[in-house]
């Protein structure tokens, strides 16, 4: 009883500090990817949750079984819950970048030329893009264009934007010609992409729905019985009710994770993925 104090003791002072290093954000020199350093802060906070659910449960039932699917159930419901604002935010970041492409080529025509259309887009570009565009106009005033161009591409991290990025590169380090033609093309792909996004995703709200009704009544039930029935539960508190308790748990957790899966579509891979050395950071 006493090992188990400490344990707990130990669990719920890790827990308050991810909490705290969640809530404060991780920093770090090396993480210059903008969306790495936040799904590590997210990961950060949702660990934090799932490591004080599992001390609360274990020092309500005793059961280290309980404790570890309460931890899992806190690590995975929530993605439930945030996976269509993430497909909602990648479709409009989506059609930012056609809209910002769209801007550039339309600037160019006024016989400006890449670096000085990439400054004047950078106040008025669409929003979800805003802030990276600003930081690429503020690189190109102390790096090279190709360089800069490729820091933005990691700034944005959408395979879309990689491909406007790849056109503008070809324009500024190969001379290319009809850069302009070539802009309007791609806006126009990129919003074709973001439409068809959009349909995907009105048919996969409702298995995304199901899903969650699905998780909430086991959960629901599953708290019921530990709160107000715990009786029905004790058989559970034995060596072979924890192993029992075990694989039912880990059959409901495959069965959420395989319905979780169904409902997040595959993302295309990134062909621009390249960080930037030490000595280019530089120029």
């Amino acid at each position: 009883m006493t090992a188990l104090g400490v344990l707990l003791g130990a669990g719920a002072g890790l827990g308050v500090a991810l909490i705290a290093l969640g809530i404060r954000g991780v920093e770090s020199r090396r993480q210059t990817d903008k969306v790495t350093r936040v799904r590590v802060e997210r990961h950060t906070l949702r660990l934090a949750i799932a490591v004080c659910a599992a001390v609360l449960v274990g020092a309500v039932t005793g059961w280290p079984v309980a404790a570890l699917l309460a931890a899992a159930a806190c690590w995975g419901v929530p993605a439930l819950f945030t996976e269509s604002k993430a497909q909602t935010a990648t479709i409009a970041r989506v059609e930012a970048v056609a809209g910002w492409a769209e801007m550039l080529r339309d600037t160019m025509a006024g016989a400006a030329g890449l670096e000085q259309a990439i400054a004047a887009t950078a106040a008025v570009a669409p929003l979800p893009i805003r802030r990276d565009v600003a930081t690429l106009a503020a690189r190109l005033e102390r790096q090279r264009l190709g360089p800069a161009l490729r820091a933005f591409a990691d700034d944005v991290a959408d395979p879309t934007c990689d491909l406007v990025v790849a056109a503008l590169l070809l324009a500024a380090e190969h001379q290319a010609s009809r850069l302009g033609e070539l802009l309007g093309t791609l806006a126009t792909t990129a919003r074709d992409q973001a439409t068809m996004r959009l349909r995907v995703e009105a048919g996969r709200a409702r298995t995304r729905t199901s899903v969650k009704l699905i998780v909430g009544i086991t959960l629901g039930l599953a708290l019921f019985l530990a709160v107000l029935n715990h009786g029905y539960l004790a058989p559970y508190g034995s060596g072979v009710g924890q192993l029992v308790l075990l694989l039912v748990g880990g059959l409901f957790a495959a069965a959420f994770t395989w319905l979780a899966k169904m409902t997040r579509p595959a993302e295309p891979a990134r062909f621009l993925a390249v960080q930037l050395t030490a000595p280019e950071a530089r120029r």
